[in-house]
């Protein structure tokens, strides 16, 4: 490879043979080194492979103003994340999460505290993220003995949910806006039944998945399916009446119409985890 771009001793940008480009990470990796020369293959010790270039771009600008260990440190999080959720990541993490922890870390050295309003929720409908957050924020003192607030591993979280669900940056508020209307409409079942959910069951965890994948349909503005035929939605409307004045609560309070497929499911769940 060679190096075609300098950021500081520890950060530069290259090419291969193919002319591909790479960022590479690596103690003292440019140290005495110029454009054009050859890069020094038993420094590297982070290779940056980004095939979206847009986020390319925006994370050559971020490795002109932050530090290199804080780079190092969130790809670190990113590969961790990876391995533990078992899922594809858009490219816009690593210049998303790397942006946001830069920001988190002057915060905190200014003493001030960013506090996430959506943690509960966010531990309690995305546990795994929350675990990698959790895990991020024993990373972060390992290697800067800096120690930062479980809000700050809600933050994290919170970023890696977009990057399996977007492929656009700054969409993170996407994300806790769905996390908020789902708080909002389990409310809503909750005040409806005057019960408490058992958030321990099955039927809770899947109507959660649901309600996911079913905000990630309207962000995406996937074509509603209709179904063949609403024999079944007159029967379970019939039969769970009160689950489907529910989800008549819910449509109200989404302000968008369902279509009989989803006014289907969701009477369902509302049934299974209210009984």
């Amino acid at each position: 490879m060679i190096i075609t771009k300098i950021f500081n001793n520890n950060a530069i940008i290259a090419k291969d043979s193919k002319r591909h480009e790479f960022v590479v990470m690596g103690r003292g990796i440019a140290f005495k080194k110029n454009a054009g020369e050859q890069v020094e293959e038993h420094l590297i010790e982070k290779v940056f492979v980004l095939k979206q270039k847009d986020a390319s771009e925006k994370f050559k600008l971020l490795l002109e103003d932050v530090p290199t260990e804080y780079v190092s440190l969130c790809y670190d999080i990113i590969e961790y994340g990876k391995s533990i959720l078992e899922a594809q990541l858009s490219d816009y993490v690593y210049v998303s999460l790397t942006d946001h922890m830069n920001n988190a870390f002057k915060m905190f050295d200014e003493g001030f505290k960013n506090a996430n309003p959506l943690i509960w929720e966010i531990r309690k409908f995305y546990p795994k993220e929350f675990g990698v957050g959790l895990k991020a924020l024993d990373f972060i003192e390992e290697e800067t003995g800096k120690r930062l607030s479980e809000d700050e591993a809600g933050n994290i979280a919170l970023h890696l949910i977009n990057a399996q669900v977007n492929s656009s940056y700054h969409k993170v508020a996407d994300v806790a806006q769905q996390t908020q209307k789902i708080q909002d409409i389990l409310n809503i079942i909750k005040y409806s039944y005057n019960i408490t959910l058992d958030e321990q069951s099955t039927s809770y965890e899947r109507f959660i998945t649901h309600l996911r994948f079913f905000f990630q349909r309207l962000i995406q503005k996937e074509k509603k399916l209709a179904l063949e035929d609403d024999f079944l939605l007159r029967q379970v409307k019939a039969k769970y009446k009160k689950a489907y004045n529910c989800m008549l609560k819910i449509e109200r309070y989404l302000d968008t119409v369902l279509s009989d497929e989803e006014k289907l499911y969701i009477t369902i769940h509302i049934q299974r985890v209210t009984q």
